[in-house]
Formats: C-alpha cells, sequence, structure tokens
C-alpha cells in the first residue's frame, strides 16, 4: 500500500466539491499538482492575460506549499497554452519573475481549448520533497 495523501490548500475547496478532483496527490516525498490556472477562490477566471498567468503561479504556489515543497523543488512541469503564439512573451516575462530559471524540466503544450473558455494557460508540476 502507497502512502497516498489528498493535498487541498483551505482556498481551494470549492474546486473539489464543483469539480471532484485534488489539487495534488503526495505519495512519499513526490507531489503530483494537478494543472492549475489563473482563477480565484471563487472560480472566477481573470481576463487579463498578465494577471491570470500570476494568478496560475500563485495557485501553484499554494499547492504546492500546502504539500510541503516550493518552486524549488518542482523537477517537472509542463504547461498548456491556448494562444500560444499570442501570450508566450508575457507568461514567459512572468514565469521568470516568479519561478527560478533553469531549474526543472519544462514542457510547453499549446492546446485549442482548457477546462472553461478563457483560460490561457495550465501549469502542471511534479515536485520532490527535501
Amino acid at each position: 500500500m502507497t502512502d497516498r495523501q489528498r493535498i487541498i490548500p483551505p482556498s481551494m475547496h470549492t474546486i473539489v466539491e464543483r469539480a471532484g478532483y485534488v489539487p495534488a496527490v503526495k505519495v512519499g516525498k513526490t507531489l503530483y499538482c494537478a494543472g492549475q490556472v489563473g482563477r480565484t477562490p471563487e472560480l472566477a477566471i481573470i481576463e487579463d492575460p498578465e494577471a491570470q498567468f500570476i494568478a496560475a503561479w500563485a495557485n501553484l504556489r499554494q499547492v504546492l506549499e500546502e504539500g510541503g515543497c516550493s518552486f524549488e523543488e518542482v523537477v517537472d512541469m509542463t504547461t498548456y497554452h491556448v494562444n500560444m503564439h499570442e501570450h508566450m512573451a508575457v507568461f514567459r516575462e512572468v514565469k521568470n519573475r516568479l519561478f527560478p530559471r533553469g531549474h526543472c524540466a519544462w514542457t510547453t503544450i499549446g492546446v485549442s481549448e482548457l477546462a472553461h473558455p478563457g483560460l490561457l494557460v495550465e501549469i502542471k508540476c511534479v515536485a520532490v520533497q527535501r
């Protein structure tokens, strides 16, 4: 039997109730984070691209911290982008401001849509606690 723990920051109970998934699952020292997007705790999508990207990173930080990790412990990250060609420069600028550069494996994927209209990015990662 694996040591499996559901990770749910207090501000994310609404998403668990409404969508039926948890923001992360921790197995041993490894934290598997579901994709985080730029919306409020009330699940309102933030319209301004830069503000949406900042919120997505803030939501990811909350999940990591609730699981006992930080950005520095992320080992693998995948980002999914709607209109990647239009928003990538702003996303990269926000990422470089908030997330350690050259720190983990990173894959970017352009997609036609995410779970809800208006979402521009989803950030999914795996972290290993020190």
